[in-house]
């Protein structure tokens, strides 16, 4: 064993004694309040979050409840150690050592949980991902499927088909023809066959291509004269004819009106069933943030957000980020009608360019497998308005994220953030980063400006980067490594729908550089910019914590913090990277309050 393993062990070792006496010295106490946990049965009713106010003394007065286990993880240090959290209202009071909690927290009221060797830490905080759609491909209102080719992909509408009423949209995500076996572009003809008489609506998997059939462009009214809007396009074939496929704004825009004949209920019971969702899987927090840069098509509803915190039924802490606009109103309107703890509006949100699959992200060179000569994708604006537009929201304290995937997107969008920062303690992000110029890589910290990606996008296109950018820029894909030691923030999330939420998976990915799914490839795919569990999971907690401008509040376990906890089991920390999926989420925290128990 090597020396430094053998004295952590001595030292373990020692802590766990010293935890078992003192535990042994509140035998009696614990006989009358400790709570066992019992296997649910079945799912639990949405509880109410009702909030007091913020204690400010940790330890004025007893504790709420106290969740105690061998694992407790702050996020403050690199391994677990045994404690305890002391929970008051919707905050944490003390969190550190059994022994070392002071007595006063321990009333004859306090609900105390004993979670064994089952690992405590902050909730997960999925810091990218769009609410709206993600609730709506999982709802019985849509489908979300790849298919192993066009034709399966049009077989799998028969279940949607067959329970939405007649005539209505057939609308489905997560198609992707590069995946599929023969590999090629989808046509409205195939879906004709199968439904000449129902509108269908297929959005690829990154959401920026819509695959549509002749009666959805009738419908639409979308014919072979008609104009698409600035950054996006209506795909012809060689003979002038609409091929079906829309794609970027073109496509993103059509979704209002696809979406037009869901009832408010319908939605509402698709968010409530996604929150449950997030729950199950010990998300607490998430950054819903603007899915296209078009005016009032930023599919960020805080109605039905409101909705749900007026009822009790909100049990998952949403960050909002609307698109930035020339007109900047609609963030001061969403502040000012949103000011509690579980709902409110952070910044904006804005697009630099595409996806890099589809040749639309913005990079320096062309792609290797360039399409036309000059292939370079395209900015979704000029850098020139970029900086028109993020400018007067940085000067007035508004941090902005944008999307920039390619490699000169990042470099500009550096050039912006670098010449317009956002006052302390605010920060501005760059949303997903895939593809790096190296020399940008250390000016992420210098700018201090957050990473905000999503580690299972990694492994989403297995030679996808070796087809499109060549293997001289392969090496600077997803830098997570390099990128912290350089000083940056990491802010993970998952992009959702594109991806899963299973922050699980996010993070097995971040730590072998393999796919959640297939755990391919052997090795990892660029090993050696694989990090350490401790940063992932610093990375699903503070650092998104960060992304959302609420790192005072969320991400560690410390008194005066939102007490957002997941508890996991087995402990991650006692399994080997290849295993990390084995941990499963026993209880989520939010508030405070038990909003999840396996």
């Amino acid at each position: 064993m090597h020396h430094l393993e053998a004295l952590a062990l001595i030292f373990f070792q020692s802590t766990a004694i010293n935890f078992v006496v003192q535990m042994n010295n509140f035998t009696s106490w614990r006989i009358l309040h400790l709570k066992t946990r019992l296997p649910f049965a079945g799912r639990p009713a949405a509880p109410s979050l009702a909030f007091g106010r913020r204690r400010t003394m940790a330890t004025s007065c007893p504790a709420d409840r106290i969740l105690v286990t061998t694992a407790l993880f702050t996020g403050a240090d690199d391994e677990p150690s045994p404690g305890a959290v002391a929970i008051g209202d919707d905050r944490v009071l003390w969190a550190g050592p059994l022994e070392a909690m002071p007595e006063a927290l321990r009333g004859d009221a306090t609900e105390i949980t004993d979670y064994g060797d089952a690992l405590i830490m902050p909730g997960f905080h999925d810091a990218h991902l769009h609410y709206f759609h993600s609730a709506l491909y999982l709802s019985p209102l849509a489908e979300r499927f790849v298919g192993e080719n066009e034709a399966d992909a049009v077989a799998r509408l028969a279940p949607l088909a067959a329970r939405r009423p007649a005539g209505s949209w057939l609308l489905t995500q997560g198609w992707r023809d590069y995946l599929w076996n023969p590999a090629g572009m989808p046509s409205r003809a195939s879906l004709d066959a199968a439904y000449p008489d129902r509108p269908v609506a297929m959005y690829s998997g990154d959401a920026h291509t819509l695959w549509l059939n002749s009666c959805a462009l009738e419908r639409l009214g979308i014919t072979e004269e008609s104009e698409p809007p600035a950054g996006g396009s209506y795909d012809k074939d060689a003979d002038g004819h609409l091929t079906g496929i829309v794609r970027e704004a073109a496509a993103m825009e059509l979704m209002p009106r696809i979406v037009a004949e869901f009832s408010r209920e319908e939605l509402l019971d698709a968010y409530r069933s996604f929150e449950r969702y997030l729950n199950e899987h010990g998300i607490t927090g998430v950054c819903d943030v603007s899915l296209m840069a078009m005016p009032g098509l930023d599919f960020v509803r805080d109605d039905l957000f409101g909705a749900l915190g007026e009822t009790g039924e909100l049990t998952v802490r949403v960050s909002m980020f609307p698109t930035l606009l020339e007109d900047r109103s609609r963030l001061a309107a969403l502040q000012a009608a949103h000011t509690g703890p579980l709902l409110s509006a952070r910044g904006f949100k804005q697009f630099f360019d595409g996806v890099s699959s589809q040749h639309t992200a913005w990079v320096h060179d062309p792609y290797t497998n360039a399409r036309f000569e000059g292939d370079c994708g395209r900015p979704t604006v000029a850098a020139e308005v970029m900086e028109a537009l993020m400018a007067p929201a940085a000067a007035e304290g508004s941090p902005v994220r944008i999307h920039a995937i390619g490699d000169e997107a990042i470099h500009r969008c550096l050039d912006i953030f670098e010449a317009h920062p956002v006052a302390s303690p605010a920060h501005h992000t760059i949303e997903h980063l895939e593809n790096f110029q190296p020399d940008d890589i250390a000016r992420i910290a210098r700018a201090d400006v957050i990473a905000s990606v999503q580690p299972r996008h990694i492994t989403l296109d297995p030679g996808g980067p070796e087809r499109d950018l060549g293997p001289e820029r392969v090496p600077y894909m997803w830098p997570f490594r390099t990128l912290l030691d350089s000083g940056a923030t990491l802010a993970f999330g998952t992009d959702s729908p594109v991806t899963d939420i299973d922050p699980i998976d996010a993070v097995y990915t971040a730590v072998t550089r393999r796919d959640a799914d297939t755990h391919e490839p052997l090795g990892g795919w660029l090993p050696e910019e694989r990090i350490t569990l401790a940063e992932a999971l610093r990375a699903y907690t503070a650092g998104s914590a960060a992304a959302a401008q609420r790192a005072d509040e969320l991400g560690q376990l410390a008194p005066g913090m939102f007490a957002d906890i997941v508890v996991l089991d087995p402990n991650p920390f006692e399994l080997a990277p290849d295993d990390l999926q084995q941990a499963k989420v026993q209880a989520t925290y939010v508030a405070g309050k038990k909003v999840y128990e396996r």
